[in-house]
């Protein structure tokens, strides 16, 4: 088994700092590929715009599951890499394989099922709701390969390669300018090309990304079944997946409520949002990070290193808050103008930015907490976290304050830096008293 270098080892700072960079770009590179894809639907129709749209809130929920499925395989395969059995390894990412499988299949007959109607839901009009039938059912035929791109990719974070994901996703963004026009054009497929461009790439990104793998491991990935293998990793897998659910329909909840004040509200925050997720980039590539060295020191039984992970990912966690949030607060509007000008939409855009500033470093306090949890295979308390920060007390609070107490619509945005703040505090001092005892190694691994 080869790995990029041996993060039970070393100074961690620098493990963090070579991992996390990597990672972040790759994340770069995804954002840019969905402007790209948002960018050619505008081309083809504003409807097609729109229905690419909604389908994409649909298709958020598989992201959400291929989320879990990354995180489940990496926490598992670090462990063993970290105790070097690299005989166990294999088997974590044959298992993860027939999970990705299973869920596929799962997915392609919910969606089919509930496709049409969590689009007419989520508002598609008359001439937008074929087009994002259209889209979203290319794209669930494409599922197998987002989720086995998900096994791949947390496989190689576990032994510590960031750089492969990065140069697919790199090269997905290239092809990407090559295959939408051929496909949406040359072919008239229209907003199915579009999909079909994706579906594509996808399939070549897992190829490359197991072939990668292949080299490391020294053989092929192959799908396989055991009942307690599928259970061990289902227990990380479904509880991360749910997280990054409550996530995405913690977003639902804020947007009801803005939109109690005007679309063009509910536009400017989204714009301060969408801005907002580019700057913590760094922050979520240190996540991927802190995964793979907390994961194998986590597996080799060196607590302390465990926790100088977490307390030196929080200290690059800070140098980025001293570089971001200045450029969330002086440079929120000219940031806002360069998707809109109009006056109502840089207000919201920029207001936002401006008061979840403060939150930045909250943010990445729990993205830290969150990863160092995950790596020593304890989801369950992120799961929880994250039920109440982004579904419950929100949805609560808001209520009181909006509906109930007329209160304006910043109240909302104080709301979210307030919880963000407090759930940050609760997550890292639970985080602090997990690493402050002493750390169970991982049970023997299943001989798999």
């Amino acid at each position: 088994m080869k790995t990029d270098d041996d993060l039970t080892q070393g100074s961690i700072i620098q493990h963090l700092i070579r991992l996390s960079i990597p990672a972040s770009m790759g994340m770069v590179f995804n954002t840019l590929y969905n402007l790209t894809d948002l960018w050619f639907a505008g081309g083809i129709s504003d409807a097609a715009l729109a229905g690419m749209s909604i389908a994409g809130s649909v298709f958020f929920l598989l992201i959400g599951i291929g989320a879990g499925v990354q995180t489940g395989t990496s926490a598992m395969v670090a462990s063993d890499v970290g105790r070097k059995r690299s005989d166990l390894v294999q088997g974590w990412v044959d298992h993860a394989f027939g999970i990705a499988i299973a869920a596929s299949v799962i997915a392609i007959i919910a969606g089919w099922w509930a496709g049409d109607p969590l689009i007419a839901l989520l508002g598609a009009e008359a001439d937008s709701a074929p087009l994002a039938w259209a889209y979203l059912s290319v794209t669930l035929l494409g599922t197998v390969f987002f989720l086995l791109t998900s096994v791949a990719a947390g496989a190689l974070i576990a032994l510590g390669d960031t750089k492969s994901n990065r140069n697919a996703l790199a090269a997905g963004l290239v092809a990407n300018f090559a295959l939408n026009p051929l496909l949406i054009y040359g072919f008239d497929f229209g907003v199915a090309g579009l999909a079909g461009a994706t579906v594509i790439i996808k399939a070549a990104t897992a190829l490359f990304l197991f072939y990668v793998l292949r080299k490391r491991l020294g053989q092929w990935s192959k799908p396989r079944f055991a009942a307690d293998a599928w259970r061990r990793l289902l227990g990380q897998i479904l509880p991360a997946s749910f997280n990054m659910l409550t996530i995405i329909l913690g977003s639902f909840i804020t947007i009801y409520f803005i939109g109690r004040f005007g679309d063009n509200r509910v536009a400017g925050y989204n714009v301060g949002l969408r801005l907002e997720q580019v700057l913590l980039l760094p922050a979520l590539g240190m996540n991927a990070a802190v995964m793979a060295v907390a994961g194998q020191n986590f597996g080799a039984g060196q607590p302390e290193r465990v926790r100088e992970t977490y307390l030196s990912a929080i200290k690059l966690g800070l140098a980025m808050a001293a570089v971001f949030i200045p450029v969330m607060v002086f440079g929120a509007p000219t940031l806002v103008r360069f998707f809109s000008d109009d006056p109502v939409i840089v207000e919201t855009g920029s207001t936002y930015l401006r008061i979840d500033a403060i939150a930045y470093f909250a943010y990445t306090v729990l993205f830290l907490s969150v990863a160092v949890l995950q790596a020593q295979q304890r989801p369950m308390f992120p799961m929880v976290l994250g039920i109440g920060r982004q579904l419950v007390v929100p949805a609560l609070i808001n209520f009181v304050l909006i509906v109930w107490l007329g209160m304006p619509m910043i109240s909302i945005f104080i709301t979210l830096v307030c919880v963000v703040v407090l759930a940050a505090a609760l997550s890292h001092w639970w985080t602090m008293k997990q690493l402050s005892g002493a750390i169970k190694p991982p049970a023997d691994s299943l001989q798999t």
